[in-house]
C-alpha cells in the first residue's frame, strides 16, 4: 500500500516531539488515528514493530495516522517521567491533530506503556472517539480508569503475554465500562512475535467504530 509519510517535530510541553504523519492513498476525511509507543526506558519508540503494524492496520482502514516519540525517546526532547508528564505529550499530539484535521474524530491506540498512558488520556478527551489497547501491561499497571470510560474500546492481547496474564486482562476487561471487546491472539507473547499479521487482522476485523 503506497502512502505519504511525513517526518517532523511537533511542539510538546517539554520541547519538540519527534513524529510521523502517514496518509493512506484514500484517507477518510472524518477520522484519524494516534498511536502511542511502549516503554521508552526499554527501547520503546514510534518505530516499534507492534506500533508500526498497528498504524498500518489503521491505514488499511483508511485512517491517516500520527505516531510520535514520548519525551526523552528517540529524538524527542525532555526526560522520561514514568507516565505522568507523558500524558501531556499525548495531549500535545491531539492538539496537532486538531489543527491538521479540525473536523475529524480521533481513534487513539496504544501498545503496552503507550496503552496505559494513552487510553487514560483518551478516556477524558472529547476529541477522542474510540480506544484501542494492544498488549495491556495489566499485571502491574492501574487501568481502573476504564471503569468510567464509556467510549468504544477494543483490547487485543496475546495469550502468552508476559506482562498481561489471561486472568489480569480478563479482569480488566470485565471492569471496563461498555462498549468493549477483548480479542485474544492465540500463542502471541507481549511483542506479538510471529503474530503481527494476526494483530493487524484483529484491528481490521474488530475496529471499535462503524466505518462506511
Amino acid at each position: 500500500m503506497k502512502r505519504k509519510v511525513q517526518s517532523f517535530f511537533l511542539p510538546g510541553p517539554a520541547g519538540k516531539l519527534e513524529a510521523l504523519w502517514e496518509q493512506p492513498p484514500s484517507a477518510r476525511a472524518g477520522l484519524v488515528a494516534l498511536v502511542c509507543h511502549p516503554h521508552p526506558l526499554y527501547g520503546g519508540t514510534l518505530h516499534n514493530k507492534v506500533v508500526h503494524h498497528t498504524a498500518r492496520a489503521l491505514q488499511e482502514l483508511g485512517l491517516a495516522v500520527l505516531r510520535f516519540n514520548f519525551r526523552g525517546a528517540g529524538r524527542s526532547q525532555g526526560r522520561h517521567d514514568r507516565g505522568r508528564s507523558e500524558a501531556d505529550d499525548v495531549r500535545a499530539a491531539l492538539d496537532w491533530l486538531e489543527k491538521k484535521a479540525p473536523v475529524a474524530g480521533v481513534v487513539l491506540a496504544g501498545f503496552s506503556f503507550g496503552a496505559w498512558v494513552g487510553l487514560r488520556v483518551g478516556c477524558g478527551e472529547a476529541r477522542v472517539g474510540a480506544l484501542i489497547g494492544v498488549g495491556l501491561p495489566a499485571n502491574d499497571s492501574d487501568f481502573s480508569y476504564l471503569a468510567d470510560c464509556s467510549k468504544p474500546k477494543l483490547f487485543i492481547q496475546g495469550t502468552r503475554d508476559q506482562f498481561g496474564s489471561l486472568g489480569a486482562v480478563e479482569a480488566l476487561a470485565e471492569r471496563a465500562a461498555a462498549p468493549k471487546e477483548l480479542v485474544w491472539v492465540e500463542g502471541a507473547d507481549h511483542f506479538f512475535a510471529g503474530h503481527l499479521e494476526e494483530l493487524r487482522r484483529a484491528i481490521r476485523d474488530h475496529f471499535p467504530l462503524q466505518v462506511q
